[in-house]
This record gives structure tokens, C-alpha cells and sequence, in this order.
């Protein structure tokens, strides 16, 4: 079976899985994205897209560290991945978080 329903979830400060969510589709492949302010919620919006939605697979943004991740993973039946930038941007990434 080909890939027709994706989801991916990302984590944002003040996003709402309820109101933050955006659908891409096509005649034969669909992407819901979804936002949340905390990765905890992670879990639940997963089974929420995989029950209700029929999603095949999930992409958790970078947000998500492993205990997330793997809370994610446990939650549904799909492949869940996750992620990661290399070495090469950890300069950049550590300017965009740092407080």
C-alpha cells in the first residue's frame, strides 16, 4: 500500500492542537499537521491522527527529544520518526534557542 495519509506533528510556543492545524492534500496523499505548545502532548495527538484521520505515518518536528519521542512511538501502530539536525547547525540552532 502507498503512502496516502501523513502526519506530522510540531512543537510550538501558544499552539493548540485543537486550532493549530493545517491540511495539504491531493487526489491521492494527504498531510495533517498539527501543533503543540509542549511534546507531551505528542501521544494523544498521534492516536487522535492515526483513529481519526487514518494517518500511515508520523514525523515529530525536532522539538521532540527522546523520551517524547518514545512516548509517541508507544501511543500508536505506525512508524514514527523523528527529526534531528547534525553537527554542522548546532551553532545556528543553539542562537535560535538560546534565551
Amino acid at each position: 500500500m502507498a503512502l496516502q495519509r501523513f502526519g506530522f506533528i510540531v512543537s510550538g510556543a501558544g499552539l493548540d492542537p485543537g486550532h493549530h492545524r493545517s491540511v495539504m492534500s491531493s487526489p491521492s496523499f494527504t498531510m495533517i499537521a498539527v501543533g503543540v505548545s509542549n511534546p507531551a502532548q505528542g501521544a494523544a495527538v498521534a492516536q487522535a491522527l492515526v483513529e481519526e484521520h487514518g494517518v500511515q505515518l508520523i514525523e515529530l518536528c525536532g522539538g521532540f527529544g527522546t523520551a517524547d519521542t518514545l512516548r509517541v512511538q508507544a501511543a500508536v501502530t505506525v512508524p514514527v520518526g523523528v527529526v534531528r539536525y547534525g553537527p554542522e547547525v548546532i551553532d545556528g540552532m543553539h542562537r535560535l534557542f538560546a534565551e
